[in-house]
């Protein structure tokens, strides 16, 4: 198992950064970049690569609607190339308060958007001359008002003809897709004692499906870190977050996290939240969220306490532990965990 670092994406950048790199001394396998509708991540994700000399350095996520499939592949080969071959991609399908209200696009197709935008990706990085026709055409045709366009080939070759891709997923038919034609797995507030029994069918309808030159799925999932014997404090920090997701991030009927909270058992909850936080009482949302959501979500507790947690993600099949670490010593935490993961 790996270990992961999900960059603070709501704060200062560059102090972001200059913790990332302090934690790549301490042995972190890879820092993953969000973007949502705040920096964007690319920019921010090239300044690492100049900062740093060996993790990896993710998206997660871009979506499928704001920029074209071509892009993505290009941006994607470009941190490749300033990093020396440790771009991973991470691309999901966002949701439509951000797509329709952010990008102004509409938000429609979102799995077959992702499935092409995974493969002509990887047809450009092959340097293969791409002409691709489905819910994107390339080259545009007449019938859509394309005039001059020819199927082209990229201009640049790529360090390699391969970049991992992970994709966000939440959804049954999603994550049987991600399943199917991934190299890994973005799950957010993911409860490993829970996802079996709301993912397991569905992860193994898309493995049966799945090219066994992809290798196993590889799945990235986590949360708070703190380790001590009063550190069991610090799940309450996890509070916001997920209020924000479960309550949030998406209007009612069209809330992706909201779904998932109903499907590992909390209903009556999630509802809840949804209510207090479209109603502006956001404090009151956080409190809301159930203590046992908080601690399943999280890593934090007495050192032996959460070598346990650590071990019920791996059993889970999380290869990649995702870590937010809390507390004065992040370095520390970092060298520990990963001592226990080698």
């Amino acid at each position: 198992m790996e270990i992961s670092l999900q960059l603070d994406y709501a704060g200062d950048a560059r102090a972001a950064c200059d913790a990332a790199v302090a934690l790549e001394a301490a042995g972190l396998d890879a820092v993953w970049v969000a973007e949502a509708w705040g920096f964007d991540s690319p920019t921010i994700m090239g300044y690492l690569a100049a900062r740093t000399e060996r993790v990896a350095i993710g998206s997660a996520v871009v979506n499928v609607y704001s920029r074209t499939p071509a892009l993505i592949a290009q941006t994607a080969a470009g941190l490749d190339a300033v990093s020396g071959g440790r771009a991973l991609l991470g691309l999901g399908a966002s949701g439509p308060q951000v797509v329709e209200g952010w990008h102004g696009v509409a938000y429609d197709k979102p799995l077959a958007r992702t499935r092409e935008t995974v493969e002509i990706c990887r047809r450009v990085w092959r340097r293969e001359v791409v002409e691709h026709h489905g819910t994107f055409d390339m080259p545009l045709p007449a019938d859509k008002g394309g005039r001059h366009g020819k199927p082209l080939k990229m201009l640049t070759r790529p360090v390699r003809p391969g970049i991992p891709v992970f994709l966000a997923a939440l959804g049954p038919a999603n994550v049987a897709m991600t399943a199917e034609i991934a190299d890994g797995w973005l799950p957010h507030l993911f409860l490993p004692e829970k996802a079996g029994r709301v993912w397991g069918e569905a992860l193994a309808k898309g493995t049966a499906k799945r090219d066994p030159a992809l290798g196993p799925l590889r799945t990235v999932a986590g949360g708070l870190l703190a380790i001590g014997e009063d550190a069991a404090r610090f799940r309450d920090r996890a509070r916001p977050q997920i209020a924000l997701y479960v309550g949030g991030m998406g209007a009612r009927g069209k809330n992706f996290y909201n779904d998932l909270a109903v499907a590992y058992g909390y209903e009556k909850e999630a509802a809840e939240i949804q209510d207090l936080y479209l109603g502006g009482r956001i404090r009151d949302a956080a409190a809301a969220v159930p203590d046992e959501f908080c601690e399943l979500a999280t890593l934090c507790g007495p050192e032996g306490y959460v070598r346990e947690r650590v071990e019920a993600f791996r059993e889970a099949g999380v290869t990649m532990l995702n870590v937010t670490p809390t507390g004065s010593d992040p370095v520390r935490l970092v060298e520990k965990v990963k001592s226990w993961l080698t």
